[in-house]
C-alpha cells in the first residue's frame, strides 16, 4: 500500500514537474494569451444570451404581443453574433498563432540542445526518429499550447455559468441534469489512461516509419544497384503495419472514450425531457421556461462535448511533450567547471594507460600508451574493429575515457574546454559529409569569417580549384544533397579544402583515401602530404604504402598497441605489422 502511494505521489509530482515546463513556453507571449482567453470568455458569454433572449420572447413579449421588442432583441443578437464573428476569427488566427510561436520556440530549444549532445547519443538515436520529435510531435504540442488552455478554462467556465442559469430557471431540475456529472468523470478517467498509452505506442511507430523512410531515400541509390526495392518495401511495411496496429488500437481506446461519453451526455437530453415534462405536468414550471432550459442545457453539453473530444487532442500534445522533454533531458556534453580555453595548441599528444568502452560487454581499447610528438606523423594500422578508429575520436573528446589520461601538450584534456580542443583538430575521414549547399559554402564551413582569397587559396592547396572553375557557376555550383553531384574524389578535395581553411595545428586522417582508386588517390595524397606539412598527424591507414613514411607506426590489434616502431624497424621485427604488409603486397601483385 505505502509502495503504491509512494508510486502515485512520484507520478504527481512528474506530472507538475511536466506542466510546469509546458506553461514556462507561454511566458513570452503573456498579452497574447490574455488576449486569446478574453475574446474565448467573450464568446462564452454571447452564446448565453440567446437562451436568455428565448425565455424573455415566450413567456413574455410574444404573449403580451410587444413585436417591437421582439424586432429589438433580433437586432441585438444578430449585432453580437457579429461581434462572435470577429471574436472567433481572432480566436482562430492568432490563438494558433500563439500556438506557433510556441513550437517555434521549443524546436529552436531542442536543435540548440542537439547540438550539445554526445556522440554516443547519436550512436543510439536514429536521425528519422528525432526529425519525428521535431516536426510531428511538436505540431501536437502546438495545437494543445493553443486550445488547451481555451477548452479547459473557458468550458469550466461555460459550465459554471450554465450552472448559475439553469439553476435560476429550476434549481431541482438542473440539480438532477449535473447528478450524471459523477459518471462522466468516473469513465473518462478509466479510460484515459489507456487512450494515453495507445497514443504513445502510435507515436513511436510514426517515429520508426520517418527512421525506415530517411534510411531507405538516404540509400535510394544503393537499393537501386542492388536491385532490392523489395527488401526496401518489406523494412517499410514492417514498420507500417506496427504503425497500423498502433492506430487500431488508439481508435479502439478513442472509439472507447468517446461513445461511452457521448452516452451520458445524451441521456441528459433523455432527463431533460422526462423530468422537464413532469414538471410542466405537475405546474411547477412554465412552458416558456421549459423551452429556455431544453434551449439552455445545450450550454451546459457543448462544453462538457468539447472537454471529451479535447481528450484526444490533449493526450497527442501531451505525449507529444513528453516526447521532447525525453530529448531535451538528454545529458550534454560534459566539461569540467574549471575547465579553460586551450588557446593554439602545439600540437603534442600522449595517451597515458587509456581504456575505453562503448558498453560494459565490450572494451574497445586497453591500457593504451602512446606519445605522439609535435608536427610527427603517426600512423595506425591493424585489423578492423581493433580501435583505430576509437583513439582517434578520443582525442577531440568525443568520447570520454572510461580510465587514463589524454594530454595536449601536457594539459589534460578535461581540463581543456571541448570547442577549444575541437578548434584545434582537423579530420578527414574515409566518409564525407557534405552540405546541401555551394562549393563555397561548404569550404567555408571550416572558417566561418573567411574571405573569398583565403577559400580559393585552400581550393588551390587541395588540387579543386581548376575543377571547381571549370563549372558553369564556378563557386556558386550547388553540390546536391551529401555531395551527389561530385565524384568520390572530388568529395575528398573540397574536405581537405575545409580543412586547409581551418589551418588546425593537429591533423588526423581516418582512412582518408580507402574508397578511391589508385589514380585518385594519388592525386589525394598530394594534397593530403601538403596538409600534414607543419602538423601533428595521426593516420588511420588501410593501404600500407601510404604510411611507410611516417614517423612511426603502431600497429592496433584487440585494442592494445602490439607493436610500434618506424616501417624499417616493424619490417625487421617480422611480426604482426610485417606480416599485414606482406600479405597486402601479395594481393596487391
Amino acid at each position: 500500500m505505502a509502495k503504491d502511494q509512494e508510486q502515485i505521489k512520484r507520478s504527481g509530482k512528474a506530472t507538475r514537474g511536466l506542466l510546469r515546463r509546458f506553461v514556462a513556453y507561454y511566458a513570452p507571449h503573456k498579452k497574447l494569451f490574455a488576449m486569446d482567453m478574453t475574446a474565448s470568455l467573450l464568446v462564452a458569454l454571447i452564446g448565453v444570451v440567446y437562451p436568455m433572449i428565448t425565455r424573455t420572447m415566450l413567456n413574455d413579449l410574444i404573449p403580451n404581443r410587444n413585436y417591437r421588442m421582439v424586432v429589438i432583441f433580433g437586432a441585438t443578437l444578430l449585432c453580437l453574433y457579429l461581434i462572435k464573428m470577429l471574436l472567433n476569427y481572432f480566436i482562430q488566427y492568432q490563438g494558433h498563432m500563439m500556438g506557433v510561436y510556441m513550437q517555434a520556440r521549443m524546436r529552436s530549444d531542442m536543435f540548440a540542445h542537439l547540438e550539445t549532445l554526445p556522440y554516443g547519443f547519436y550512436d543510439t538515436h536514429e536521425t528519422g526518429k528525432i526529425m519525428s520529435r521535431m516536426t510531428n510531435d511538436l505540431f501536437d504540442v502546438s495545437e494543445l499550447a493553443h486550445h488547451g488552455p481555451e477548452n479547459i478554462i473557458i468550458s469550466v467556465l461555460s459550465i459554471v455559468i450554465a450552472f448559475v442559469y439553469l439553476s435560476t430557471i429550476n434549481i431541482t431540475l438542473t440539480l438532477i441534469i449535473f447528478a450524471c456529472v459523477p459518471f462522466l468523470v468516473i469513465i473518462s478517467y478509466t479510460l484515459r489512461q489507456r487512450m494515453r498509452k495507445a497514443f504513445r505506442d502510435t507515436r513511436s511507430a510514426m517515429a520508426d516509419i520517418n527512421a525506415s523512410l530517411e534510411s531507405s531515400i538516404s540509400g535510394i541509390r544503393v537499393t537501386k544497384a542492388f536491385t532490392n526495392a523489395e527488401k526496401e518495401q518489406e523494412k517499410f511495411e514492417e514498420g507500417n503495419n506496427r504503425f497500423r496496429v498502433a492506430r487500431r488500437d488508439s481508435y479502439d481506446a478513442m472509439g472507447r472514450f468517446h461513445s461511452s461519453n457521448t452516452f451520458i451526455t445524451d441521456v441528459f437530453n433523455v432527463v431533460v425531457l422526462i423530468a422537464g415534462g413532469f414538471f410542466l405536468y405537475r405546474g411547477d414550471i412554465l412552458f416558456g421556461d421549459y423551452s429556455a432550459f431544453i434551449v439552455s442545457v445545450n450550454m451546459f453539453i457543448s462544453p462538457v462535448m468539447t472537454l471529451i473530444n479535447f481528450m484526444e487532442q490533449f493526450e497527442n500534445g501531451v505525449t507529444g511533450f513528453e516526447r521532447f522533454c525525453e530529448i531535451m533531458d538528454a545529458e550534454s556534453e560534459q566539461e569540467s567547471p574549471d575547465a579553460h580555453d586551450a588557446g593554439q595548441l602545439a600540437g603534442h599528444i600522449q595517451f597515458k594507460d587509456v581504456s575505453y568502452a562503448y558498453d560494459e560487454e565490450k572494451e574497445v581499447l586497453r591500457h593504451v600508451d602512446l606519445d605522439i610528438p609535435q608536427g610527427k606523423k603517426f600512423a595506425l594500422v591493424g585489423p578492423s574493429g581493433g580501435g583505430k578508429t576509437t583513439l582517434c575520436h578520443l582525442i577531440p573528446h568525443f568520447y570520454d575515457v572510461e580510465s587514463g589520461q589524454i594530454l595536449l601538450d601536457g594539459q589534460e584534456i578535461h581540463s581543456l574546454t571541448l570547442a577549444s580542443v575541437r578548434r584545434n583538430i582537423g579530420i578527414v575521414q574515409q566518409d564525407i559529409y557534405l552540405f546541401n549547399d555551394t562549393m563555397r559554402e561548404n569550404i567555408r564551413y571550416g572558417k566561418l569569417d573567411a574571405t573569398e582569397e583565403e577559400i580559393i587559396q585552400a581550393a588551390k592547396r587541395a588540387n579543386i580549384h581548376d575543377y571547381i572553375m571549370s563549372l558553369p557557376h564556378g563557386y556558386d555550383t550547388q553540390i546536391g544533397e551529401r555531395g551527389v553531384r561530385l565524384s568520390g574524389g572530388q568529395k575528398q578535395r573540397l574536405s581537405i579544402a575545409r580543412v586547409f581553411l581551418k589551418n588546425p595545428p593537429i591533423l588526423i586522417l581516418d582512412e582518408a583515401t580507402s574508397a578511391l582508386d589508385n589514380t585518385t588517390e594519388i592525386l589525394i595524397q598530394q594534397a593530403l602530404d601538403e596538409l600534414c606539412v607543419g602538423r601533428t598527424t595521426l593516420v588511420v591507414a588501410h593501404r600500407l604504402s601510404t604510411i611507410k613514411n611516417a614517423d612511426e607506426i603502431a600497429v592496433v590489434a584487440e585494442g592494445q598497441i602490439v607493436e610500434q616502431g618506424t616501417h624499417e624497424a616493424l619490417m625487421a621485427k617480422k611480426g604482426q605489422y610485417y606480416d599485414l604488409y606482406q600479405l597486402q603486397f601479395r594481393a596487391n601483385s
